[in-house]
């Protein structure tokens, strides 16, 4: 635990990581296990290429096996439901990640759909989905996932907290609310039609954003003992011709009002990737009927 108000999550994520690598090594020990990745890259979305690159590093440096498939845009919906087939039938394969966004003219929910549960790293397939909802996660999506782990190193406590989370996909925002239900929190879904916004914020213990409009909470929105989530990226070009990467708080306005809060870049961000290869980890042990570790138990591996 610490007093600075910067919730650190390039720090957190590296012990979450090095606890995920000695757990490989322990697989590999134990029974030549070796845990491997597959990521499906559809067409040449810049900021996909460098989330892809940057997943791969990583699942090296961990010990964790990876395939990427580098697919044109037009690739037919049949051609990718095929690939999702032959890595789900695939027993050296242990984790599908299918990167989005895909191109319009295919069927993300159906593709999603075709994934097998137990290779589900994203957790996003209708039966993930489904268990999340009902209590029993195995799989959980992974930028919720990191979100809570970053919200544990700060409050381990969240039994009948008030949190308010803004935004309501599919990717984040309701996973997000449910797994602060596990929790007992009292949670506010907030989205773009929601009225009066800041008044439910200004009353929170906790506040997670995910809308996507720059700085959008200023400290007119947070209290003294408001613990801030900031999922946002935004890239918000500068009048020079430059450009500034920033989240959906206003970090300068807020750090000063609030009791802890995640920077941007260096808060959720490098928690997702950690958080995907924790979810590869646990795949390969559920595929090998091995007790996987309780995802709401991390933060206890991490010593904050």
């Amino acid at each position: 635990m610490t007093n600075n108000k910067k919730i650190d999550g390039k720090l957190i994520s590296s012990t979450l990581k090095d606890w995920i690598r000695s757990e490989v090594i322990n697989l590999l020990d134990q029974g030549k296990i070796i845990p491997n990745l597959a990521v499906i890259l559809v067409g040449d979305n810049p900021a996909s290429k460098v989330y892809v690159k940057s997943k791969s590093k990583t699942a090296q440096k961990l010990g964790i096996g990876i395939s990427d498939y580098y697919l044109p845009s037009n690739t037919s919906q049949k051609d990718l439901e095929s690939l999702i087939e032959k890595l789900n039938n695939d027993s050296l394969i242990n984790g599908i990640l299918l990167q989005l966004p895909l191109p319009d003219h295919l069927d993300t929910s159906s593709l999603l759909s075709k994934i097998n549960p137990d290779k589900d790293v994203d957790a996003l397939t209708p039966f993930n989905a489904g268990r999340l909802v009902s209590g029993t996660p195995r799989l959980v999506p992974c930028t919720p996932l990191g979100s809570y782990i970053l919200i544990k190193s700060r409050l381990r406590e969240l039994s009948g907290i008030n949190a308010v989370v803004i935004g309501r996909s599919l990717l984040f925002g309701k996973p997000m609310g449910q797994i602060l239900l596990l929790e007992n929190s009292t949670v506010t879904m907030t989205h773009s039609r929601t009225k009066n916004i800041k008044e439910y914020c200004k009353k929170a213990d906790l506040i997670v954003v995910a809308a996507g409009r720059p700085e959008m909470v200023d400290s007119s929105w947070v209290n003294k003992n408001s613990i801030i989530i900031d999922v946002g990226i935004n890239r918000v070009n500068l009048e020079d011709g430059s450009y500034k990467i920033t989240g959906d708080v206003n970090f300068d306005s807020v750090y000063s009002v609030v009791k802890a809060i995640t920077p941007v870049p260096g808060g959720v961000g490098p928690m997702t990737i950690a958080c995907l290869m924790f979810n590869t980890l646990v795949a390969t042990q559920i595929q090998n009927t091995i007790p996987p570790f309780p995802w709401n138990e991390l933060h206890t591996k991490l010593n904050m």
